[in-house]
């Protein structure tokens, strides 16, 4: 997200037009059929971040013919959840608030998923979780949805 230019949502800005890169997310979003949403958790719910991206992807745009469904990019997407804390949860919790959003946007939402907890020190200074366990769960989650995905895909 951080190669888009998207400001925080609010009616009376939208009400001026909609930024030219929330388009491009939105086309970008449309075009894949699976994502993978990582998120750490945030006071035990998602950021303010995914919030945000999320209420502008759905906004629809009543001047643009292509983008007055508001459910568009996200109607049928197949979205696996990985999420991340320092405590022993993982952010459980984040995604216990995400999962409704995503089914109220329509998606397709896979069974398994994965929090990841102590997240400070799962990591090594390469990046890699150290855990080979921690790693098969985010490999399980990334392949589901890739599964299911192939399957729901219509040609």
């Amino acid at each position: 997200l951080a190669d888009f230019d998207i400001p925080m949502y609010n009616a009376d800005l939208e009400a001026r037009g909609t930024p030219p890169d929330v388009l491009r997310l939105k086309q970008l979003m449309f075009e894949h059929p699976a994502w993978i949403i990582c998120s750490p958790e945030y006071n035990g719910a998602y950021t303010a971040l995914l919030k945000n991206t999320i209420d502008w992807v759905s906004s629809p745009i009543k001047s643009d013919p292509a983008w007055t469904d508001g459910f568009k990019s996200f109607r049928g997407k197949v979205v696996g959840m990985l999420s991340a804390s320092n405590g022993a949860l993982g952010g459980l919790r984040s995604q216990s608030h995400l999962a409704p959003l995503l089914l109220n946007s329509q998606c397709w939402l896979a069974p398994k998923a994965f929090a990841l907890a102590c997240a400070a020190d799962a990591f090594d200074a390469d990046g890699a979780l150290q855990d080979k366990a921690q790693h098969n769960n985010v490999r399980a989650v990334v392949e589901q949805v890739l599964w299911a995905a192939r399957r729901l895909q219509v040609d």
